[in-house]
């Protein structure tokens, strides 16, 4: 697309569907287009995950690298069915248990699929999602479609069509306003070629819930990946707001690192738990429940971004199973650049 051209900004109410809107964007989507449309974990910028074409205007529009694979989209298991190669009977239990839902299953990928969406991979990861936006418009269209979140690469994931607008106005066909969306950070990726199933990358759905239907689930290292890698979301940084990040261990720490900056004149924002933020330009206390902070925490990252800290310190919140997800994405966010 060309970047001195607008970006279409559509609203639309989840519980009251404006078909022609989404009429509209489905025919961008069928032509060859791009549309960044709300899905229950972030905002996702999609294409026909069938046209390479297409597809390469993803990698182009987010500057991606073309070994991190993108998620494809479907409504239904017969659409998925079109592009993997196999269904096998737990997959079918974790649809039946978890879709629509926040969780993307890795399957050997069909000859539909091209390489460019599997990153050269022979795998392809897929997701039937929850939000009534995403479902109209893959229905609409009729095809399955792939979609990262809709940022440019490495950088914060959307929660806002404005946040999808600041990012990649300008690059994409049409923003589907639909609001803010509910878990906010990115669908658990569980990868069915190995064994045991192997959690690539965490997220709302947790390994303990994973377990009740599967059994004994591995879990992936993550934050080593440089080349060509299973899953999206696995490299080293990712999720990250353009302002530094200094991650702290606890409120003790964090307490200790604000004392430190005091009177250097630095502008600094600190996300924290259990500190009360001492002398920081700006404090904002996070809520101490993993899935309300989740839903919080890119909304939270992209405001102080914008803000021109020179700084940000965030307290790690415990490191448990409950808290998995949201230290995975802290912790990339971190990562040096």
């Amino acid at each position: 697309m060309d970047p001195t051209a607008r970006t279409r900004v559509l609203p639309i109410d989840p519980h009251d569907l404006d078909s022609q809107i989404v009429r509209v964007a489905a025919e961008v989507i069928r032509r060859g287009g791009l549309v960044a449309f709300p899905t229950e974990t972030v905002y996702g910028l999609g294409a026909n995950a069938l046209d390479e074409e297409a597809v390469r205007g993803i990698f182009d529009a987010k500057g991606r690298p073309a070994g991190n694979p993108l998620i494809v989209h479907a409504v239904g298991e017969g659409m998925v069915r079109q592009v993997v190669a196999d269904w096998p009977p737990l997959a079918h239990s974790l649809a039946e248990r978890f879709w629509p839902g926040a969780i993307t299953l890795v399957l050997p990928k069909g000859p539909a699929i091209s390489g460019i969406v599997t990153g050269g991979g022979d795998t392809v990861a897929v997701r039937w999602p929850g939000h009534p936006v995403a479902q109209a418009l893959i229905r609409e269209t009729g095809l399955p479609i792939a979609a990262p979140s809709a940022n440019r690469s490495s950088e914060l994931s959307p929660t806002l069509a404005e946040h999808v607008e600041r990012s990649l106005g300008g690059r994409i066909d049409v923003i589907l306003d639909g609001g803010p969306t509910a878990n906010g950070i990115e669908s658990t990726v569980l990868d069915l070629t190995s064994d045991p199933p192997t959690v690539l990358r965490p997220g709302p759905i947790s390994i303990a819930e994973l377990e009740r239907v599967v059994g004994k689930v591995g879990r992936g290292s993550g934050g080593s990946i440089t080349g060509r890698a299973p899953s999206p979301g696995m490299l080293a940084r990712h999720y990250a707001p353009r302002t530094p990040i200094e991650l702290c261990a606890d409120s003790s720490e964090l307490d200790d690192r604000i004392r430190k900056e005091s009177g250097s004149g630095r502008r600094v924002g600190v996300i924290g738990i259990g500190s009360d933020g001492g002398s920081a330009t700006e404090f904002i206390r996070m809520p101490a429940d993993p899935q309300v902070y989740g839903a919080r925490l890119y909304a939270v990252l992209h405001d102080l971004d914008a803000r021109g800290f020179d700084c940000i310190f965030v307290e790690m919140p415990p490191d448990t199973d409950a808290w998995v997800a949201i230290r995975d994405r802290l912790t990339r966010a971190g990562s040096p650049r």
